[in-house]
């Protein structure tokens, strides 16, 4: 085992969608999607440590049952994939809230799928990453980009890396979570049940003015409440633009200045469960 990779840290990010547009219902039951996505410097940390005992997985990581969580489900899937079944001791410092639309899920699928492709010595290529990040969720093939913007369609196979200049955000969590299957029936009620068909706009700048989230207007009046809450919150404070990331619950507001943000983020500090400030990540 010289000279072998026999561990790894990554660090995967958090994403806030910008822009988030739900087109129609596909004949597989999946939306297709239109969307901004941002990464951000602030997000989870993974240490994964190849260990004698062959097979064995054990991820520190107590939310989340282990049948249940998606490190587990990435793990399983790359060594059915490629036959790379050493043992892994994998920790997690969880800093993304679950069910937060901050894609923490998603990210750390990306990055067990990254983590252990360099560990088995890169056997798979970038699309193959990619199809198994697919078969993961929506949201995971962006995070296989490394990129710090995209444009994403489809159900979020189709990504276009974009050049964005650096933004400063506060990410605020009520301090519940959202269920994102149940976020996709409250909007298909909100439609009728119906598919919904929205021409693409293909977006190619920052459009502000013209940005949304499908989501916002479907939840219950008890929580749209809280949100919008939050969203007239961060723009008293300075926010040029606010909105839900996601499917919620996490909201988020855009700064134009790193010193106001944080000044924004000192003054909900003691309101609300969850508020961070933080950056468009850099490469």
């Amino acid at each position: 085992m010289n000279g072998i990779l026999r561990e790894i840290s990554v660090f995967a990010p958090a994403k806030v969608n910008l822009h988030l547009a739900v087109h129609e219902r596909r004949k597989d039951g999946f939306h297709d999607l239109e969307s901004l996505f941002l990464a951000l410097n602030f997000g989870d940390s993974l240490n994964f440590r190849v260990i004698s005992e062959v097979s064995s997985i054990d991820i520190d990581m107590e939310a989340v049952p282990l049948q249940e969580n998606i490190i587990y489900k990435a793990v399983k899937l790359f060594q059915d994939k490629t036959g790379f079944c050493t043992g892994l001791k994998i920790e997690v410092d969880k800093r993304i809230p679950l069910g937060g639309g901050l894609g923490g899920g998603s990210s750390d699928a990306a990055a067990t799928l990254l983590a252990l492709n360099k560990l088995a010595g890169s056997p798979l290529s970038r699309e193959e990453l990619l199809q198994m990040a697919a078969a993961l969720g929506s949201d995971v093939p962006f995070f296989i980009y490394e990129t710090p913007t995209a444009y994403v369609t489809g159900r979020g196979e189709n990504i276009t890396p974009k050049d964005m200049p650096q933004m400063f955000l506060v990410l605020v969590n009520p301090g519940f979570p959202s269920d994102t299957a149940r976020a996709y029936s409250l909007l298909d009620e909100h439609r009728g049940k119906k598919d919904f068909y929205r021409e693409p706009r293909n977006l190619t700048a920052l459009e502000w003015g013209k940005f949304k989230n499908d989501f916002l207007d479907v939840f219950t009046e008890k929580e749209r409440a809280v949100y919008n809450e939050i969203i007239s919150e961060l723009r008293e404070l300075g926010a040029f633009y606010a909105n839900l990331s996601g499917a919620g619950a996490t909201c988020f507001g855009v700064f134009e200045k790193e010193e106001q943000a944080k000044k924004a983020a000192e003054a909900l500090q003691d309101k609300w469960e969850f508020v961070v400030a933080a950056h468009s990540f850099l490469k």
